[in-house]
């Protein structure tokens, strides 16, 4: 019997709290060990501008600078992770945002002590994942 597979592919990102706190290689590992694909990944340092883009849905709000200094306070790892179902899995492996409400066995249940930093970034659906790809790889990605 055939195995249905949706495959899709997601952008992640690794927070600059993840490389300030020495997680990112068991991040990886446990996103490897769910079974996922890495199909590229690099580490880059955050400009106000591509800040402003990738958060433009909450740029003009009042708390906004508090998200740029902390997204710019340490690098972060981007990745485009392959799989079936992997936007639905992977947002699952994370964990809900906020760090109180992430179950014990995802990455912010395990990982995360402080609100507003949540270690992981995971595009929400084909066209953000998309769109985020672009935005971070570029069109050829």
């Amino acid at each position: 019997m055939a195995r249905n597979e949706n495959i899709q592919r997601t952008y992640i990102m690794l927070k600059p709290d993840a490389y300030k706190r020495k997680l990112m290689g068991e991040i990886i590992g446990r996103i490897e060990k769910k079974g996922f694909k890495i199909t590229a990944m690099k580490m880059m340092t955050l400009n106000d501008k591509v800040l402003k883009e990738h958060y433009s849905h909450i740029a003009d709000q009042p708390f906004f600078p508090e998200i740029e200094d902390f997204m710019t306070s340490a690098p972060v790892v981007g990745m485009i992770v392959e799989g079936s179902d992997v936007i639905t899995g992977m947002r699952r492996l994370m964990g809900p945002t906020h760090w109180t409400e992430a179950q014990p066995g995802t990455i912010r249940g395990d990982y995360s002590c402080i609100i507003g930093e949540n270690l992981i970034h995971g595009s929400d659906s084909i066209d953000g994942a998309e769109e985020e790809i672009e935005r971070f790889f570029g069109k050829n990605a």
